[in-house]
């Protein structure tokens, strides 16, 4: 019984916390909440578009790697885009380009013919990229902004204590400790908005430009054969061939 008085005596006398992160938001009141609420909706977005856009990415590359080995080998055009995806980017890019092919048979001008060819393939190009850089300037906007927003709630929370040190006539830590806690903490979540989504754009960027790239080799692959008639194909990958061993010469007949 004597332990248990112990420990029920110094329950009670264990001061209560009251500059946590749940009571700086109840201090700094409809503002607070507001900043919190805007910042998790930044933070949840910016994840989101991140893991989409990645998995979007890593599937275009994944569709890329296969393209040499099954899409070059098919006799023509529209046999190889069968080979492919459906509503895969690579396809996409070959559909475009057999229909430009079939539309520019009504021009009597070969170079205006070829220009169609090429702006064809260049505006399918072009809509791609567009469809995957979809996302970004989100992920722009919340490492440009996110900062600025906590920001806010850093003014208001010093302001509060700026208002309870003048109340109180004195700069007593009790006055001003919730509001410069307060402050602090939306300094601390405008940052831990902001860092994700500027390395995630920064990310994707990157993985886009090297997409970008891989598309317009793609695409002139594909202009080549077209103009050619088929003619022209980028070479690909063959096994290696094992040389034969050389045969050994026969032994010497052993002398008598």
């Amino acid at each position: 019984m004597l332990i248990v008085d112990i420990l029920a005596a110094a329950g009670e006398a264990a001061p209560q916390n009251k500059f946590g992160f749940a009571e700086a938001l109840k201090q700094g009141g409809f503002i607070a909440y507001a900043t919190v609420i805007i910042l998790g909706i930044m933070s949840f977005g910016s994840f989101y578009i991140l893991f989409t856009k990645w998995f979007e990415q890593s599937k275009i590359l994944r569709q890329f790697n296969t393209i040499r080995s099954t899409f070059w080998k098919a006799p023509t055009l529209r046999e190889g885009a069968a080979k492919l995806e459906k509503n895969s980017a690579w396809r996409q890019l070959v559909e475009d380009g057999i229909s430009a092919e079939e539309q520019h048979a009504k021009m009597t001008d070969s170079l205006e013919a070829h220009d169609w060819l090429h702006g064809s393939l260049a505006r399918s190009e072009a809509t791609i990229n567009a469809r995957l850089s979809g996302g970004l300037p989100f992920l722009a906007t919340v490492g440009a902004t996110s900062p600025f927003i906590g920001l806010f709630g850093t003014v208001v929370g010093i302001y509060r204590a700026l208002i309870a040190i003048g109340l109180a006539g004195s700069a007593s830590i009790d006055k001003v400790a919730g509001p410069v806690g307060e402050a602090l903490i939306m300094t601390a979540l405008g940052l831990l908005v902001a860092v994700p989504a500027v390395l995630a754009y920064n990310y994707l960027q990157s993985r886009n430009k090297r997409i970008a790239e891989l598309l317009t080799g793609f695409s002139n692959d594909v202009l080549a054969n077209i103009n050619s008639k088929g003619a022209v194909k980028p070479a690909t990958a063959a096994p290696a061939k094992v040389a034969p061993a050389a045969a050994k010469p026969a032994a010497a007949p052993a002398k008598p």
